[in-house]
């Protein structure tokens, strides 16, 4: 999301942040906030309407006050009439934008019911069990399955073993990616969680599991290196050998015993 749109979607998220504040419990107004990008995932033609930066702001306003008025409540009204009164570079930047918001507002919900930290683990937990289950990444990825079948799945698979706002939104990404890999949709998800934190993610590769004094230490040093709190993700992988690579967005630093075996084969066929 670039331009115009990253503008709009922070204008857009004071305005979720200040409808927040006073709630007591913020799930239901993510779950409008889904539930309005669906009906805009079904119609290309509001799509469009709400994204169309040439017609009047105030007339886009009206329309989304009047689709949606008395049917999503007036926290998600008041969001989703901010957004559209913006200008954005696309519609699925809007479509997008609105799917981070939500995100954020069910973290919000966690914050409040101060299990932020689980729910962020449950979520990048539940991502690994599929990537690594070959089974169960072809049965959410299966187009002939429905939506619903794939939530109810996921619904047999963590009920009663995460928090709610997991449950639901593990199975959102598995019932209703929008078009993408549920790895993807669980990427944007938990990058979403990140933003509402202020922290940034941090996708550490090591052989064995870190001690929580090296998972500190390691959390303290990219913390300070990027300035801001960085929440590490641990995987394992037996096949590094040694050390860790740790993936911060773009930037790599591959520090495993795997890759300086790699390169000294490369040196010697060289």
């Amino acid at each position: 999301m670039q331009g115009s749109s990253r503008t709009a979607l922070t204008s857009t998220r004071r305005v979720l942040n200040g409808t927040l504040s006073g709630l007591s419990d913020p799930k239901a107004t993510a779950r409008d906030l889904f539930a309005v990008i669906d009906v805009m995932d079904r119609n290309a033609t509001l799509r469009r309407a709400f994204a169309d930066s040439s017609r009047d702001a105030d007339a886009k306003r009206g329309l989304a006050q009047r689709l949606f008025g008395g049917k999503v409540g007036n926290e998600a009204s008041e969001v989703l009439t901010a957004a559209v009164g913006e200008r954005w570079s696309s519609e699925r930047d809007l479509s997008d934008a609105l799917e981070q918001l939500a995100v954020e507002a069910l973290t919000a919900s966690a914050e409040k019911a101060e299990r932020a930290d689980s729910f962020e683990n449950e979520m990048f937990r539940f991502e690994r069990t599929v990537a690594s289950d070959a089974g169960l990444r072809d049965a959410l990825a299966d187009r002939g399955r429905s939506g619903a079948d794939k939530r109810g799945l996921v619904s047999r698979l963590l009920e009663g073993k995460v928090s709610e706002e997991t449950l639901f939104l593990a199975g959102r990404a598995a019932g209703n990616p929008r078009g993408r890999r549920f790895d993807r949709t669980m990427e944007e998800f938990l990058a979403g969680i990140a933003s509402r934190r202020g922290q940034s993610q941090a996708l550490v590769t090591s052989a064995v599991e870190l001690t929580g004094e090296q998972s500190e230490r390691l959390r303290a040093a990219l913390s300070k290196m990027y300035g801001k709190p960085v929440q590490t993700n641990v995987v394992i992988d037996p096949e590094v050998v040694g050390g860790i690579k740790v993936q911060v967005g773009d930037d790599v630093i591959d520090g495993t015993i795997s890759r300086r075996l790699d390169e000294a084969r490369a040196h010697l066929s060289g």
